[in-house]
């Protein structure tokens, strides 16, 4: 009877894998991603066009003039320890593939520099990751060693996505439904789906050590006390960044912290899937059109200072830091190319 069952599944699972390989060959899941993207950017641009069209650049600028400097102060702190969260993401990521004699300073400045840029170039797993090789391999790190920390930060970044994304939406799911405009109770079920799913993970990483990859790839997973860990630094540098934007948004009327953060966490996941550097137009339109209770010109000038803060402001000074850097280690590497001929000289004349 097993063998009568096993034969037709075989067979679907067989269909399902040819099928896989046709679209593969035929379209490319490459293409479709391509595809998918373009068309959220494409979207976004049109819905950008029609909420903003008929915005006043003079009431534009009063709004940015009328922000008050504490509460730029204020998000600045938030996206200060936005970013100091980041470095956890590296030095978390090392201490999970075994480099522990890598020090903080070096992933603190791989992880600040690398999200940094990958924010605004965009593609981040690309732009970030040679940007985290460039530092990491004066270390000795291999490529496969810092493609293991990439995946490990990745995760991170979306087990806390999953925490606050499952438990926001469960508290307020009409904050979901801004974005989604699917009904209050279906939010409810798709948080309780999501939540299901970051538990049955971490129970079944404190099961027992958990491998994943094959041949010279393999990394071992946080098991279950470190993952809590790994989400509460998730959690912890998503609810900066949208403290930093909740403190940007207008005061009237008050919609909440939760309220806010769901739709901040469901817009830069939009944003993220785009591709698009620094989610330029996807998250800005998912914001204005979950937001619609804000004043335009209001909500847009808080979104523009968010961009100050989060992206311009890091990336003008991630850019001086590995510039800097740069310049250092150019000069470090002149003085032993010279140091070495001297030595050599002063070796036969002694002889």
């Amino acid at each position: 009877m097993d063998a009568q069952a096993a034969g037709p599944e075989r067979g679907v699972v067989k269909t399902l894998r040819g099928s896989a390989r046709v679209f593969d060959r035929r379209v490319g899941w490459s293409r479709l991603g391509c595809l998918i993207s373009l068309t959220m950017i494409i979207v976004a641009v049109v819905v950008l066009y029609r909420i903003l069209h008929d915005i006043d650049p003079d009431e534009l600028i009063d709004a940015l003039e009328a922000t008050d400097w504490r509460t730029l102060v204020f998000a600045g702190l938030f996206v200060a320890g936005g970013y100091l969260t980041l470095t956890f993401y590296d030095l978390f990521a090392l201490r999970t593939i075994g480099r522990k004699e890598v020090p903080y300073r070096v992933a603190a400045l791989a992880g600040f520099t690398s999200y940094a840029v990958g924010h605004n170039v965009g593609a981040s797993v690309f732009s970030g990751g040679a940007v985290r090789y460039r530092i990491y391999s004066n270390w000795g790190l291999s490529v496969i060693e810092v493609t293991k920390i990439c995946f490990v930060a990745g995760l991170t970044f979306w087990l806390g996505n999953a925490t606050v994304l499952g438990l926001g939406v469960l508290h307020a799911p009409q904050a979901a439904r801004a974005i989604d405009q699917l009904p209050p109770w279906c939010n409810r079920i798709a948080a309780l789906v999501i939540l299901a799913l970051l538990i049955g993970y971490v129970a079944w990483v404190w099961a027992k050590p958990r491998v994943i990859g094959r041949d010279g790839w393999q990394v071992t997973l946080p098991g279950g006390p470190l993952t809590l860990l790994q989400i509460g630094i998730g959690i912890l540098d998503l609810g900066c960044c949208a403290a930093a934007m909740y403190m940007l948004v207008p005061d009237e009327p008050n919609l909440g912290f939760v309220t806010v953060a769901v739709i901040f966490v469901a817009a830069t996941l939009l944003g993220f899937a785009s591709h698009a550097p620094g989610g330029l137009g996807v998250f800005d339109a998912a914001m204005m059109v979950a937001l619609w209770q804000f004043d335009k010109e209001d909500l847009l000038a808080g979104l523009l200072l968010f961009r100050l803060l989060y992206y311009i402001i890091p990336f003008i000074l991630s850019l001086a830091v590995l510039g800097v850097r740069e310049v250092l280690l150019g000069r470090a590497a002149r003085r032993i190319s010279q140091a070495i001929p001297r030595d050599a000289s002063n070796a036969l004349k002694r002889d």
